[in-house]
């Protein structure tokens, strides 16, 4: 029954028929989520005994850098499924991830660098956690540029899949470039295996903008990969099919 699922999975069709109804769904929760989290972190959360309310900048660079990271693992493991099983859906999420997370990639950047003039000084650091970020920001282009560099659909995403597996070496050096080197990074202050050491009133906020960015994220991924089915299924009989459906539903339709 699992690998039949698996394998039901990949069709483009029933992917796209199943996630129809996910999408508002996934809207409210999103929505509900990032104003909560964000009126809550940054109207109702104390100031920072050291940086004041310059910290609250949080609210958006820490979720942001999390989903970059997790992006790039959900994008190689698509990667990696459609070089392995040859499915093609697998290949569309992947090519849907990348700009999502060279986006949330660029997010973080800029924020973090926002945040660390105030705190450090300094609108930028050659250290070590900046300086992988911006690799991976790199490594999301370079999945974008060589879907675009390619005129065979196969080898674009051939292609793109080995790079983004090869990338995945550089998701470990983030998360502990700030316990291998010394860096201007203090070290995570959200543990799930031993006490964070963010105050509760701060700490809540910023996992409902975690999740609600997760949330969104969710949604986003779905509708760059609807829209990539649509692209590449143009000329199958259900894609027709669904364009008529949709055209007589609209106001003026016959």
């Amino acid at each position: 029954m699992a690998w039949q699922w698996f394998h039901r999975l990949g069709s483009p069709r029933w992917f796209y028929e199943k996630t129809t109804p996910w999408l508002p769904w996934l809207s409210l929760v999103s929505l509900v989520l990032l104003l909560g989290g964000g009126i809550w972190g940054l109207a109702f959360s104390p100031a920072d005994f050291k940086q004041g309310n310059s910290y609250r900048i949080i609210y958006i660079h820490v979720p942001a850098a999390f989903l970059a990271l997790a992006g790039y693992y959900i994008m190689a493991i698509a990667g990696a499924i459609g070089l392995i099983w040859k499915m093609k859906l697998s290949f569309m999420v992947m090519k849907s991830a990348a700009p999502l997370g060279a986006v949330l990639t660029f997010v973080a950047l800029v924020t973090g660098s926002i945040w660390g003039k105030p705190t450090w000084g300094t609108w930028w650091e050659w250290d070590a956690r900046i300086t992988s970020m911006l690799i991976l920001f790199f490594l999301y282009l370079g999945i974008i540029a060589l879907q675009q560099a390619y005129q065979h659909r196969d080898s674009a995403d051939k292609a793109s899949a080995v790079l983004a597996l090869v990338g995945t070496v550089n998701i470990p050096i983030i998360y502990k470039s700030v316990d291998w080197w010394y860096t201007l990074h203090q070290p995570a202050s959200i543990k799930f295996t031993g006490k964070s050491t963010i105050d509760p009133s701060m700490l809540y906020p910023l996992l409902t903008m975690v999740i609600g960015f997760y949330v969104f994220y969710a949604l986003a991924l779905l509708l760059y990969t609807r829209l990539e089915i649509l692209r590449r299924e143009s000329r199958t009989q259900w894609v027709a099919d669904l364009v008529n459906a949709n055209a007589q539903q609209s106001p003026g339709g016959e």
